[in-house]
């Protein structure tokens, strides 16, 4: 693994910060962040019906891949969709919310496309009978990288080598 001595990988560095992650790169990770979490989003509607901070967290994210949202906008959306995490009870329902409070996050730093994609596959394992968890957490994986877009592939790939421990080796 790449050690950067306690600052962020460069690669997940905006260009104008610094480092080597371009504009369009950036609005991909931001986008396919919201890909995952939504995969998994209706583990949470369906405890939560009443809860929308996590589908506005989706939605934010969206918007900001766009240029239609600020990084203040993505911040308040992050907040509030682990706010959600932390008043759920439901295990799996709690960790699809935090998938979506990464995915928004990643507009403000690109490397929490990670934590999105890693809490989506926790979620579906929690939401699995326990025989079954291991393959339901490998089909996801799966989806996730079906649903990388090319110019980013390696990128996410590369990163989910690196930092697969720190995500409970939920990657391999």
């Amino acid at each position: 693994m790449i050690q950067y001595a306690g600052r962020r990988d460069p690669r997940f560095v905006d260009i104008h910060r610094g480092g080597l992650l371009d504009v369009d790169s950036h609005h991909l990770l931001a986008s396919w962040a919201a890909d995952c979490a939504e995969h998994v989003l209706p583990l949470y509607t369906v405890k939560y019906p009443e809860d929308d901070r996590p589908h506005q967290a989706i939605e934010t994210a969206r918007a900001w891949s766009r240029g239609e949202a600020s990084i203040n906008e993505a911040r308040e959306a992050a907040f509030a969709a682990h706010a959600a995490a932390r008043s759920a009870s439901d295990a799996a329902a709690c960790e699809v919310a935090r998938a979506t409070g990464h995915a928004v996050a990643t507009a403000h730093m690109a490397d929490h496309e990670l934590g999105a994609a890693a809490y989506a596959i926790r979620a579906v394992r929690l939401a699995s009978p326990a025989l079954e968890a291991r393959i339901a957490g490998e089909r996801e994986c799966r989806w996730q990288r079906e649903h990388l877009p090319e110019a980013i592939r390696e990128l996410v790939l590369s990163d989910e080598d690196q930092r697969n421990k720190k995500f409970w080796s939920v990657f391999t």
